[in-house]
């Protein structure tokens, strides 16, 4: 079934990253070093998240290894219930503002009221996957 736009012109401008959620970061990243053939260009801790984070571009895009650093970790509790993988798909976004006020006309549930700074300077907001066939949806906006 095709749903009908509402917009004329495409938000969502690039996939941007991957996020896959894993057990042990270290071995993680080694594994993706080696997978990838170079090393990570950006690691970095998120404390709102409660995550530690390693980014490899990958041509125009990215893979984000994430780590939960707190039993309430929203990483720590997927991988109490889910094996390590694939987490997220994150789009990136010209305004993310405007982004979500398309997606909640479209029908689609948000996980943040507003944007909220995550990784790798970006602005972000999360679609919740029961809204969009399962996967968990993150829009990205550089800051």
């Amino acid at each position: 079934m095709r749903l009908p736009r509402i917009f004329d012109q495409p938000m969502l401008t690039n996939l941007e990253h991957l996020g896959l959620a894993v057990k042990n970061l270290e071995a993680a990243t080694a594994l993706y070093t080696a997978l990838l053939g170079q090393e990570p260009y950006k690691r970095e801790h998120v404390p709102s998240e409660a995550v530690d984070t390693v980014f490899f571009q990958v041509g125009g895009s990215k893979i984000e290894l994430l780590a939960g650093t707190s039993p309430e970790s929203a990483i720590t509790r997927y991988l109490e219930k889910k094996p390590e993988g694939i987490h997220h798909v994150a789009f990136e976004v010209d305004d993310i503002r405007a982004e979500m006020a398309r997606l909640r006309a479209e029908g689609f549930v948000l996980l943040n009221e507003e944007p909220k700074p995550g990784a790798d300077n970006k602005l972000v907001c999360f679609v919740h996957p029961k809204s969009a066939g399962g996967v968990l949806v993150e829009l990205c906006q550089s800051m």
